[in-house]
C-alpha cells in the first residue's frame, strides 16, 4: 500500500494540484519574496501534517502537489494556505502593502484538482471485487450443498 498515509480512522491517499496568483496577477513572487513564501509555505504545511509532495513558485503563480488528511477540505487548506502567508508576507515585506491596499495579497480564487489513481484502474477495481463476492458466493453454495 505505498503512497497510502494512516490516521486513527482512516487508510487514505489524497492529493492534489492547488494553483493561486497573486492580485492583479502582479509578479511580485522574485527574489527575496520566493524564499520567504517557500518557507512558509512548507511551515503551514508541517503544522498541518500535509505532505508537499511537488511546488513551484513562479513570479504570478504558485502550484502545489499535496498530500493531506481527509479531515480537511482542499477550501479549508487553501483558506488557511492563503490568508496566513499573505499575512506572513505582509510582516516581512512592508513594500506589498503599498501595492495591495487592504489585507489581500491573494486573488479570491484557486484551482484544485484531484491526484490520484486513474478513473479506468478504480473500474476494474470496483468490477474485480463485485466478479471476486460472485465467485465466492457461488462457492459456498456449491460447497455447502454437497456436504
Amino acid at each position: 500500500m505505498e503512497g497510502y498515509r494512516k490516521s486513527s480512522h482512516a487508510i487514505y491517499r489524497c492529493e492534489y494540484h492547488f494553483v493561486w496568483i497573486p492580485k492583479y496577477r502582479y509578479q511580485i513572487l522574485v527574489r527575496d519574496v520566493k524564499p520567504q513564501l517557500k518557507g512558509i509555505l512548507t511551515e503551514l504545511c508541517e503544522w498541518l501534517d500535509i505532505t508537499i509532495i511537488e511546488g513551484a513558485i513562479c513570479s504570478d503563480h504558485v502550484h502545489m502537489y499535496i498530500s493531506m488528511s481527509p479531515k480537511y477540505s482542499p477550501a479549508q487548506v487553501m483558506k488557511l494556505l492563503k490568508g496566513k502567508s499573505a499575512e506572513y508576507l505582509r510582516k516581512e515585506f512592508p513594500e506589498l502593502s503599498k501595492r495591495y491596499w487592504g489585507m489581500h495579497i491573494w486573488a479570491r480564487g484557486y484551482f484544485v484538482s484531484t491526484v490520484g489513481i486513474d478513473r479506468d484502474v478504480i473500474k476494474a477495481y470496483v468490477k474485480k471485487q463485485i466478479e471476486t463476492q460472485i465467485r465466492e458466493e457461488q462457492f459456498r453454495i456449491w460447497r455447502d450443498g454437497s456436504e
